[in-house]
């Protein structure tokens, strides 16, 4: 293997494939029999094979901060990531959890308030929160659900336990990444595909349609997608999933509201949608709510909605329980309304709004990870040990000047994985690089929530990166679930 991987050091972080002594762990065996026998050559073959299938496929994202081209082949890495049966058990149990809580969390937010009430949360972050959408005030939305796709970001530790790094219950996105990754790896490795018992993931289209237009009461529903257009970032995954689920791609100028009811224009006339699955955000959904300016979305859509002859997917106002500050109380959320300790714990978090948390982050920045409160995607953090002393002093200038806006974590030993890179001579060969895991679940009528087997593994390209987000240079994996060792083949 010193060909392959010369200078791989597993002890230095949890990794994935090895342990501390540096054997394969046991549900790994298999692939590292396969790696160990391949050739960079052949493994560089397959990388360009995989790259060119994918932008064959238009598998693309955009960078809005890139001045030399936004658009993007999405970074692909050819070595999965596998998680045992018993993990994943015990990762979706601890996802339906605090899905089930997190909804109890937004009904109760936009009703009686009980949470509030008894102070477990202070009023203020909530109200304050860019996320609490006032408009959602005493709304009963269809099935009680608000959160109907969720995408919960996941770390390993040092000591090889998942921690919740963050939830994505807005518009997460990725989810046709990973199915496009599954679809690659079944083109050009499929012998090491077939050797393992991995759980299939191509249903999450159907999932998807059936989760959401099983709370629209009709039989037959009519589900669309509501997509900002060509130019945005996921504008690829909008596409893919409405292709893939038999629904409609709609802009806000192809739909109209008439009589409290949302129709979309056809050729044949107007045709009723029963179900919007919106990648728009609340600001823009509708301008008689919400910015009057907005051309993305549709006048009158939250009447239709009121009058319940609409489900809106996600709900309006759901990222209030995403928000980065009401994160770090999502065990007490948790505790509050099912009487349940959390199964998955959190990375503990700093609140620069309390003096204490304030002082202790200023002090400790070359240690911490800053984020502010109402940013995604990578954007807008400080990773602590990484920065220069300039941006240091800049960050602690704007934490003091608005300090209710930031939190800060403790810099996480992100787990390692084996990625296909370029050594310093520009040598294909396998080294640690950081990762992370975004599974993504579907709750649809009676609280049903179902979690797709596996996830999108991000993983950071770059040496000693912890940033895996794509939009900051991060790539993917495949993730293979593996079935129980009696349970049935799947690919």
């Amino acid at each position: 293997m010193a060909g392959l991987w010369p200078n791989y050091d597993a002890s230095s972080f949890f990794d994935e494939m090895f342990d501390a002594a540096g054997k394969p762990r046991p549900h790994y065996r298999k692939l590292y029999t396969y790696l160990r026998h391949a050739k960079p050559d052949d493994l560089t073959q397959l990388q360009n094979m995989a790259d060119i299938s994918l932008l064959n496929q238009g598998v693309t994202f955009t960078v809005y901060s890139d001045a030399r081209g936004t658009e993007k082949i999405f970074p692909f890495d050819l070595i999965p990531r596998l998680l045992a049966a018993d993990e994943w058990d015990h990762l979706a149990k601890g996802i339906r959890q605090r899905l089930t809580a997190l909804n109890l969390f937004l009904h109760d937010l936009y009703h009686g308030q009980r949470i509030l009430r008894e102070q477990v949360l202070p009023t203020d972050l909530v109200v304050n929160s860019p996320y609490f959408c006032r408009a959602m005030h005493g709304l009963e939305v269809p099935g009680g659900v608000y959160v109907h796709v969720s995408g919960v970001d996941l770390i390993r530790d040092e000591r090889g336990e998942f921690m919740v790094l963050e939830d994505n219950l807005r518009s997460p996105s990725g989810v046709s990444y990973l199915i496009e990754n599954r679809w690659v790896m079944g083109r050009v490795l499929p012998e090491i595909l077939q050797q393992y018992r991995v759980q299939a993931i191509d249903h999450y289209p159907q999932m998807l349609f059936d989760g959401i237009a099983s709370l629209s009461g009709r039989d037959t529903p009519n589900v669309a997608l509501l997509t900002p257009g060509v130019y945005n970032s996921a504008y690829f995954e909008h596409t893919f999933l409405a292709s893939q689920m038999g629904a409609e791609l709609v802009e806000g100028q192809d739909l109209i509201v008439d009589q409290d009811v949302l129709y979309m224009k056809t050729t044949a006339g107007l045709v009723r949608v029963d179900v919007l699955y919106r990648r728009v955000d609340d600001d823009f959904l509708d301008p008689l709510e919400f910015h009057p300016d907005s051309m993305l979305g549709v006048a009158g859509i939250m009447h239709a909605y009121r009058a319940g002859n609409l489900v809106l997917a996600n709900a309006p106002g759901t990222g209030v329980a995403d928000d980065k500050a009401i994160y770090a109380y999502t065990p007490e959320i948790i505790r509050f309304y099912l009487d349940e300790e959390p199964i998955l714990p959190i990375v503990p978090t700093y609140l620069c709004r309390r003096q204490d948390d304030l002082a202790y982050v200023l002090e400790h920045m070359e240690e911490m990870v800053v984020k502010p409160t109402d940013a995604s995607g990578g954007y807008g953090l400080l990773v602590g040990p990484h920065a220069t002393k300039e941006q240091l002093e800049e960050f602690r200038g704007r934490i003091q000047a608005e300090p209710e806006h930031y939190i800060a974590q403790p810099v996480q030993k992100l787990s390692t994985h084996p990625t296909l890179v370029d050594d310093a001579d520009g040598r294909r060969c396998l080294s640690p690089r950081h990762i992370d895991l975004r599974p993504y679940a579907v709750c649809g009528m009676d609280g049903d929530i179902q979690v797709l087997p596996g996830g999108l593994t991000r993983v950071a390209l770059r040496e000693g990166s912890l940033v895996v987000n794509s939009s900051q240079g991060g790539g993917s994996k495949d993730t293979w679930v593996l079935y129980p060792e009696e349970g049935p083949s799947r690919a």
